[in-house]
């Protein structure tokens, strides 16, 4: 298939982009850089730096088969001091994407959407059927592409999934999180032990949890990538929007605690604002129908990805490099 991925420069976009080539699949990457990095893009892609709005001009006189959509304003603590990036670039931009989609006939996407849609729930885990009632701006662009993803399909034939999850790490080969700067907490505890950063953040330790700090989801990216591929191929004209996960679900401090032998210092600092006590517990079952058991079901734990993570930092970050700073995150997953 000839596909085009939006935000292929960033982190789960260039993960998925080097998977579709790997597949067989002729892939076309459209990022502005405004987060994505150029050196990201894997070899046998396409390139064309732009906005989403600038989709048109990308699949007009091209025969697309569909469109993988990353890019997007990701970064939760961001979203509630500057909502209007978030409507613009998330709501405005995949609006302009799924006309352009429409007036050059491509037939399908698979929206990388999130769970912070379903904000704080009363029930865990967490099913697909759970009402999406999100705390911030940055789940309720979210949601509000889901919905309109669901009224395109119905209105005007277009095959969709829409994937929910909340938090990724590892790093296959070369493609690890190189956000500028960084806020995420994996890669900015494997900062710590090269010496790029003396210690790592905790945020909020009075979360009324067994040890006081946030509760996390996490998933390996190359099962999320796996998960995005698979939808692809079952994705249909009746939208679902499946927790393609199965993922560990730890504590931030525990966390910190798996890198082992490793000493990394860890200061605790308030929690982020827009930011929920939890993001886990999400329950797979749709997500098995929609894609296949062996594919959602997750092959690689929590120590694996923060490995790998581990030695994708060091090969792309030497130890002599300078620290960086931490505070926003991605328009390109």
């Amino acid at each position: 298939m000839r596909l085009l991925v939006t935000g292929g420069a960033g982190y789960i976009g260039s993960v998925v982009t080097s998977q579709l080539l790997a597949a067989g699949h002729q892939v076309v990457v459209l990022d502005d850089l405004s987060t994505g990095h150029a050196d990201a893009v894997p070899e046998g892609a396409q390139w064309v730096q732009g906005r989403i709005q600038d989709a048109g001009g990308v699949l007009m006189g091209s025969s697309f088969d569909g469109a993988l959509h990353f890019a997007a304003k990701s970064v939760v603590e961001e979203s509630p001091r500057q909502p209007d990036l978030y409507w613009d670039n998330n709501v405005c931009g995949t609006l302009a994407l799924l006309a352009a989609m429409r007036d050059a006939g491509v037939p399908r996407m698979v929206f990388c959407s999130t769970a912070a849609t379903y904000g704080e729930p009363d029930v865990t885990p967490i099913t697909e059927d759970v009402p999406a009632v999100p705390i911030n701006p940055y789940g309720q662009s979210k949601l509000a592409v889901d919905y309109m993803l669901a009224r395109t399909c119905g209105a005007y034939g277009l095959a969709a999934a829409s994937l929910r999850y909340f938090n990724v790490g590892g790093a296959p080969g070369r493609y690890g999180e190189r956000h500028q700067p960084e806020t995420h907490l994996i890669p900015n505890l494997l900062a710590v032990p090269p010496g790029r950063r003396p210690s790592v953040e905790v945020y909020g330790t009075d979360y009324p949890t067994p040890d006081g700090t946030a509760v996390r989801d996490y998933l390996h990216v190359v099962d999320l990538g796996e998960a995005h591929l698979a939808a692809l191929q079952a994705a249909s004209s009746d939208p679902t929007t499946p927790s393609p996960s199965n993922s560990d679900t730890l504590a931030e401090a525990q966390i910190v605690e798996s890198i082992g032998e490793r000493e990394v210092g860890a200061e605790h600092s308030p929690g982020p604002m827009g930011q929920g006590t939890q993001a886990c517990g999400l329950d797979h079952y749709s997500s098995r129908s929609l894609v296949g058991q062996s594919v959602v079901a997750a092959q690689r734990p929590v120590d694996n990805l923060l490995m790998a993570g581990l030695d994708q930092t060091s090969l792309a970050h030497p130890v002599e490099q300078t620290v960086e700073s931490s505070a926003t995150g991605t328009p390109s997953h």
